[in-house]
């Protein structure tokens, strides 16, 4: 089997249940017969164990199969595509150190007025992934690392999408106003005059962070899919658990000061 449709298939198996398990009528089932905490965990053991197969397989098969676009050999575009993706990890970093207090985090979390980064996006992580995808798609020497980089970034923009339509029949007029001054596209709800970027509401040490991940990640690159992708499997999974565990205790103190769950 041709490296990149093989990659195309285990992306199917990966989105197709990251997005089919949490659609409404699929997911109330589930919870109806598991609970929260057991449609929980179902979608965490699947989730992980389709991503570490995806991750596992592109790392071994990463250099076969027809090239790719392979622009990092032009010397204009390169710079360019390089600060694109560093530019992604620290939005995507901005974006798990804000994730507890979003709308669209865990456990109920209230609707507030959009601040900081969510002015500029109103999903940061999911915006950071999909240019840190298509910066690599572009750089890609090889078919196969288009159709892997290509896959995240049309799964988390579809995510981002899948989620906004979610929240909107959960959560109703309070997250109708929220989307009328925000947007998923960066700065675009700021350059339509929806709203206003106040440079004092920004994460900065978020920002600091993600700028250390990216020339972290930048430094470490040629052994970031050595052993078969497992730091990035442990590293995505640890950051998944962390981000729910923040969100859970962020909601478990509202719920004690008796803060309802949307406003």
């Amino acid at each position: 089997m041709a490296p990149a449709l093989e990659i195309a298939l285990l992306w199917l198996v990966f989105g197709g249940l990251h997005l089919g398990l949490t659609t409404g009528p699929v997911r109330r089932r589930l919870v109806q017969g598991l609970g929260e905490m057991g449609f929980g965990v179902l979608f965490s053991i699947a989730a992980a164990l389709s991503f570490t197969a995806l991750v596992m397989r592109y790392a071994q098969i990463r250099f076969d199969g027809a090239a790719g676009p392979a622009l990092t050999a032009i010397p204009l575009l390169r710079p360019v595509l390089m600060t694109l993706a560093g530019a992604g990890v620290v939005l995507a970093v901005c974006g798990l150190v804000t994730y507890p207090r979003l709308p669209s985090a865990l456990f109920g979390q209230r609707v507030a007025a959009p601040r900081g980064v969510e002015r500029i996006t109103r999903h940061p992580f999911f915006v950071g992934a999909a240019i840190l995808a298509l910066a690599h798609m572009l750089l890609a020497a090889h078919l196969v690392g288009v159709t892997f980089f290509g896959g995240f970034a049309l799964l988390t923009l579809v995510g981002a999408w899948h989620q906004d339509r979610k929240l909107l029949a959960r959560l109703g007029e309070p997250y109708t106003a929220y989307l009328g001054v925000t947007s998923i596209v960066p700065f675009a709800a700021v350059l339509s005059g929806r709203q206003q970027l106040d440079g004092r509401e920004l994460p900065l040490g978020a920002i600091a962070a993600g700028v250390g991940a990216a020339l972290a990640l930048r430094a470490v690159h040629p052994a970031l899919f050595a052993r078969d992708g497992l730091w990035i499997v442990v590293a995505t999974l640890a950051g998944a658990a962390v981000a729910t565990v923040q969100a859970w205790r962020r909601a478990h103190r509202s719920a004690l000061r008796g803060s309802p769950a949307t406003t």
